[in-house]
């Protein structure tokens, strides 16, 4: 009687036990790569389907039909058919869209920053905010408003931000690698740089006047209201170059965040050119989002960590899949802005604190094994 034997059995058994162990951890890690890409799909399509209902929330009476087909309109040149359809567009298209498109792809910035500092650093709780680069980048916007009269729109404002911010970075790194900090260390420098500017920035609104304070106090509170076109091209941009160039470099980044600078750069990794191209990337990224949202802190933190329990560490589903929470946070932070206290808008900034703060307790309390 004659046996038939699988050929992944019968090859196995052939290639002996340590060459099978082999082909199974392939296998199994496959496996592990198709469902982390399914999660990433599935994130993504249901983030973008919590964005497009968060369309109907506000005053006017438009549904979430009504915002899927002005976006459908938008997409084949459909045109209104009457004048209550063409307020429904209008309001829709360049009140409503703007304002979702810069906080889904301005969350997605941060969280992507945030997730690039901490493995950069092989620190999980370095972030735009506790390294001080967000307060410096609202600083240098507060600079323009006040001296140069910089606008929501002015490449002046967008400029005193990233100076400031990759002053703030090129301040934290520089001393970090020379005086080889400890972790806690850098914390701590972040501390006081983030106090040093929040500081600066509050002397600021002390000497500005009525008109000046209020901008300046926007970027403190961060918020996506008033959100136009240009913002949400100038950071849809930034991403569509940043982010292929960032997947690039994610073996990189795992080599330095998992095996340490040592024994990343025993793997061919140039680790010095690594990480000061891609802490540029994320202070570029952190600066041109605060620019227009002011200080969001907590998306940048919680974002990479949420991602990661989800995910999982390796970088290149985590920083794609950091992008995508992080999107939904703020997305979500803005909505319930809108309802909690309606018809009053309260700042997505305060409300990415207010759940951003308990959630992170959570991480630290409850999930210990992600410190």
């Amino acid at each position: 009687m004659s046996t038939t034997v699988a050929p992944d059995a019968a090859e196995a058994h052939s290639a002996g036990p340590e060459e099978a162990s082999d082909t199974g951890g392939r296998r199994l890690g496959q496996r592990q790569d198709l469902l982390r890409t399914l999660l990433l799909a599935g994130g993504t399509v249901l983030t973008l389907l919590i964005t497009v209902w968060t369309l109907r929330i506000g005053a006017g009476g438009i549904t979430t039909a009504d915002a899927a087909q002005t976006l459908w309109d938008k997409l084949t040149g459909g045109l209104p058919a009457t004048p209550e359809e063409l307020r429904i567009q209008t309001t829709v298209w360049e009140l409503r869209v703007p304002r979702a498109g810069l906080a889904l792809l301005g969350g997605a910035a941060l969280a992507i920053a945030g997730t690039l500092f901490q493995g950069l650093l092989r620190n999980p709780l370095v972030s735009p905010f506790t390294l001080g680069i967000a307060p410096a980048a609202a600083f240098g916007a507060s600079m323009a408003i006040l001296f140069a009269g910089g606008g929501t729109s002015s490449a002046s404002l967008v400029g005193g931000a990233l100076i400031s911010g990759i002053l703030c970075a090129a301040v934290v790194v520089g001393l970090a690698a020379t005086k080889q900090m400890q972790p806690t260390t850098l914390i701590l420098l972040g501390i006081a740089l983030t106090q040093l500017f929040t500081a600066l920035t509050a002397g600021l609104q002390y000497i500005a006047n009525e008109e000046a304070l209020a901008a300046i106090v926007r970027w403190t509170w961060g918020t996506v209201n008033g959100a136009v076109w240009y913002q949400v091209v100038t950071v849809a941009a930034m991403l569509a170059v940043a982010l292929p160039f960032i997947q690039w470099r994610s073996s990189s980044v795992n080599a330095i965040a998992f095996a340490g600078d040592d024994a990343a750069r025993s793997l061919g990794v140039p680790v010095t050119r690594v990480r000061l191209e891609l802490i540029f990337v994320a202070v570029l990224l952190t600066a041109v989002t605060i620019s227009f949202t002011g200080i969001i802190g907590f998306v940048g933190l919680v974002g990479p960590h949420i991602a990661r329990l989800l995910i999982g560490p390796n970088h290149r589903f985590l920083l794609p899949f950091s992008a995508v929470v992080g999107g939904l946070l703020l997305v979500l932070a803005d909505a319930v802005g809108r309802v909690v206290l309606a018809p009053a808008l309260v700042p997505a900034g305060i409300v990415d604190a207010l759940i951003g703060a308990p959630v992170f307790l959570y991480l630290i309390l409850v999930r210990k094994k992600a410190f």
